[in-house]
């Protein structure tokens, strides 16, 4: 049973959140899902050396939709900030199966502690982020 958390995101658009299909573009496409183990970033973690990774979108701040040549703009400044701080950024597209949202353009940050995850997303005014450890189970991590 999941912890109660109190949070200025909506219930549907944190279910949304939860349904969503984080896609990681590199080689093979690999879909994350949200407190599913996935046992292809197991592998993706032990290639790059590293014991954790987040999934990261500057796009749409505040879960406000947002012109599309703005969000690239936005995704554009986060990975500058990625390379200014030597992390693996892997392209990626966070995707509801169902829902009307446009795709959003991400990256799956390598290395990137749950601690600087949480900043980056805040830096970049998002809701939430998707966090995973060394057990490779994808995490919602809200940040409002």
């Amino acid at each position: 049973m999941r912890p109660l958390t109190i949070s200025a995101i909506d219930p549907e658009t944190l279910q949304a959140y939860r349904e969503t299909d984080y896609q990681v573009l590199e080689g093979r496409p690999i879909t994350l899902h949200v407190d599913v183990v996935c046992p292809e970033l197991v592998l993706l973690h032990a290639r790059y050396q590293v014991r954790c990774s987040a999934f990261i979108t500057a796009c749409n701040p505040l879960g406000r939709r947002t012109a599309a040549a703005v969000n690239a703009q936005r995704q554009d400044a986060l990975l500058a900030q990625l390379l200014r701080r030597k992390l693996v950024a892997i392209r990626g597209i966070g995707e509801h199966p169902t829902n009307q949202w446009p795709g959003e353009p991400s990256f799956l940050v390598l290395g990137v502690t749950r601690r600087a995850a949480r900043a980056l997303g805040r830096q970049f005014e998002q809701n939430a982020i998707v966090w995973s450890g060394l057990a490779a189970v994808p995490e919602l991590i809200l940040l409002r």
